[in-house]
């Protein structure tokens, strides 16, 4: 079990700095992305069917997420 919880930390932890460098890239080229990811997560929830289900908390990741890039100055 513990190497299946390091792979997905590892997992997110890849996938969030591939993210970051995609959005960076694209925000240099085009301003606006992050504005327009920003406006956008009133559509984004949790897919769970049971007690686990936070939309809201997922959202909050989601802000986060795009409060780091802008930190980092892509935006």
């Amino acid at each position: 079990m513990r190497d299946e919880i390091s792979r997905t930390r590892q997992r997110e932890i890849a996938t969030e700095h591939l993210l970051f460098k995609l959005i960076e890239y694209v925000e240099a080229r085009d301003p606006g992305l992050l504005d327009f990811l920003e406006g956008s997560l009133s559509h984004l929830g949790d897919p769970a069917h049971d007690d686990s289900k936070d939309d809201e908390g997922v959202r909050e990741i989601a802000r986060r997420l795009i409060a780091g890039a802008r930190a980092q100055g892509t935006g």
